[in-house]
């Protein structure tokens, strides 16, 4: 990889890092649980298990 798209690597993987704790803390804030698919199951859970 050269130089220049491990930068951009890098700034969509931080990206991605600040939308995710900014999911889990809306979802805390507004008491709403977090909704996710595992094996093709719909399964609803506590924000609070993610949070820091």
């Amino acid at each position: 990889m050269t130089t220049n798209s491990i930068k951009i690597r890098e700034k969509i993987l931080k990206g991605l890092e600040l939308t995710y704790r900014r999911l889990i803390k809306h979802k805390i804030d507004r008491n709403f649980d977090l909704v996710i698919s595992k094996e093709g199951k719909v399964l609803l859970i506590d924000p609070k298990k993610f949070q820091e």
